[in-house]
């Protein structure tokens, strides 16, 4: 789905769509009456996890605990030669686990010495694989290798695990939600949208009803029995911190050594979030323009309220009059809002930004904010309904990552405002996503409709992860985390209890680990030696360029 960019960007790239995959939230929903039932088991079974959990061969679940991994050199022209690949089976109902089955795809770097089990990692999205992010990043975490196998996956209806698609109707989804950026009368955005739900339903395949993050908890434990550990040491970036506190809820007494870092609210419905990446971006971006207005080669000048409003203008302009793109196709004032988004998630890509900008203005060439953006579509190879193996890398949509972000993010959350609903207060939902950021306030909008038509999501994950009794789990927050701000790092914290211990990171950029030596220092030692930082202390900023390198 997205470029790799010339940077350390595994970590970065964890909470980050293209402009087509934020337009993608407003839809990529099953159709409410084919799925209804299951949706509404899945949500039941979600009240019910903690009172289940723990029991690992209950159930008629022993099939799955009982499983041993057979690891492989990995497939690929691109796959590390060190790099290991193998897979689980999980029971794609975990309600009804005699029934079909889906096989979740692992990768892993072994131990360079003695191995005292393994650390699981997830890279965040959601609709992020963790098989290709260790393959291109795994050089930040080799200093785990010292007591680790280093592990990680490909959740359920991601990357080469079964992995949702909108087929075609992804084309008519991007249709219905960039005319207006959702700001004009969304009636016939949703009409479109329940009329492109049933084809997501059908390219997606019997998984789409069990990809929320209680499914993907109840995998995790199984990866960690069939790993041979008694407990899941964890290191969850971004969404992987939702996930990793949904496992500390669901089995608190398997968590071993677990790390959130950039951590994902809890309870701050889907709107609210949108508001926060609105205001985050903004930050972000107004950094970004104190910067580079410090260059003579910024294209926008040397004064850096000159140069906020020149991005506003620049926005507008192309939405009324967009230029032709490198793959022929209009690029709009939000396709560069989208591009723009991707990029200031880390630093380090600021550079590249003004340069990409710079061809923009100058020869209006939009190749280099494409770098940063979604590339394009194509259909899956399968769609069908019985039992799913592996899905080679080449096979997997191009549209996944944000049709995986939209499934897992509606599967977790309860609210279901109706059309009428959705009508009446999208004016003044407008009024505050503008008054967040004048440039991602209307892109970010589109979230409003990311769940329309779509049956509720399950409400353990607002209910009932909190009030933790597991063992000691680090949170790291960033000050300047755009995706993640600071609050949501000590609220989780509160909300989870005693056992959630912060680390304060005084940086700038989404996650700490890859962009801060003290976190990566502390985080390593948390997890190879249980060498926990005191709760509220922090690690101070530091210049560009610095890092685990």
């Amino acid at each position: 789905m997205q470029a790799k960019l010339e940077t350390r960007p595994s970590v970065r790239r964890c909470a980050v769509t293209g402009a087509l995959g934020l337009a993608l939230l407003g839809a990529g929903l099953p159709a409410a009456n084919a799925t209804h039932d299951a949706n509404d088991a899945t949500t039941a079974a979600g009240r019910k996890t903690r009172a289940a959990a723990g029991r690992d061969a209950g159930s008629g679940l022993s099939r799955f605990y009982d499983q041993k991994i057979t690891w492989s050199a990995c497939r690929g022209t691109e796959m590390p030669k060190d790099l290991q690949c193998g897979k689980v089976t999980v029971p794609v109902d975990y309600a009804r686990p005699r029934g079909k089955t889906l096989d979740v795809a692992l990768a892993r770097y072994r131990a360079t010495g003695h191995s005292r089990g393994s650390v699981l990692l997830n890279f965040g999205g959601p609709g992020g694989s963790g098989v290709n992010e260790l393959a291109a990043g795994g050089k930040e975490f080799m200093h785990l290798t010292n007591g680790y196998d280093v592990v990680t996956f490909d959740p359920r209806g991601v990357g080469r695990s079964s992995p949702v698609s909108c087929g075609p109707a992804t084309l008519k989804i991007a249709e219905a939600t960039d005319g207006d950026g959702g700001t004009g009368d969304p009636r016939d955005a949703l009409a479109r949208l329940r009329d492109a739900a049933a084809e997501c339903a059908k390219y997606s395949g019997p998984v789409l009803p069990h990809i929320g993050t209680v499914d993907a908890a109840r995998d995790m434990d199984v990866m960690r029995r069939a790993l041979g550990d008694d407990r899941l040491n964890y290191l969850g970036f971004s969404y992987g911190s939702r996930l990793g506190a949904v496992y500390a809820a669901q089995f608190p007494d398997k968590v071993g050594r677990m790390v959130l870092d950039g951590v994902d609210t809890l309870t701050e419905p889907l709107t609210e979030q949108g508001l926060v990446g609105a205001r985050g971006q903004q930050t972000a971006l107004e950094n970004f323009l104190d910067w580079c207005v410090e260059d003579v080669a910024c294209p926008f000048g040397q004064d850096a309220r000159g140069a906020r409003e020149e991005v506003v203008r620049l926005v507008a302009s192309l939405d009324s009059d967009p230029v032709p793109s490198a793959f022929g196709k209009p690029f709009t004032g939000q396709d560069m809002v989208g591009a723009i988004g991707q990029a200031l998630y880390s630093r380090q890509l600021w550079p590249s930004l003004e340069r990409a900008l710079a061809q923009l203005l100058q020869d209006g060439d939009t190749g280099g904010l494409e770098g940063f953006s979604s590339g394009g579509v194509t259909f899956p190879v399968r769609a069908d309904g019985g039992d799913a193996g592996l899905t080679d890398e080449a096979d997997v949509p191009m549209d996944n990552l944000p049709a995986a972000l939209m499934a897992i993010n509606c599967a977790d959350d309860p609210d279901r405002p109706s059309a009428a609903q959705v009508t009446a207060s999208l004016g003044r939902l407008r009024a505050r996503y503008e008054e967040a950021s004048p440039v991602f306030g209307r892109y970010r909008l589109t979230q409003v409709l990311m769940c329309y038509g779509r049956p509720r999501g399950t409400d353990y994950v607002r209910d009932d992860v909190k009030d933790l009794d597991t063992a000691k789990m680090l949170l790291v927050g960033t000050r300047g985390d755009p995706a993640t701000p600071y609050r949501w790092t000590t609220e989780t914290a509160d909300r989870l209890g005693p056992s959630a211990v912060v680390l304060d990171n005084r940086g700038e950029g989404h996650t700490g680990y890859a962009s801060s030596e003290c976190v990566h220092r502390k985080v390593d030692d948390f997890l190879l030696y249980g060498s926990l930082p005191p709760d509220g202390s922090s690690c101070g900023p530091e210049p560009t360029g610095t890092g685990s390198d």
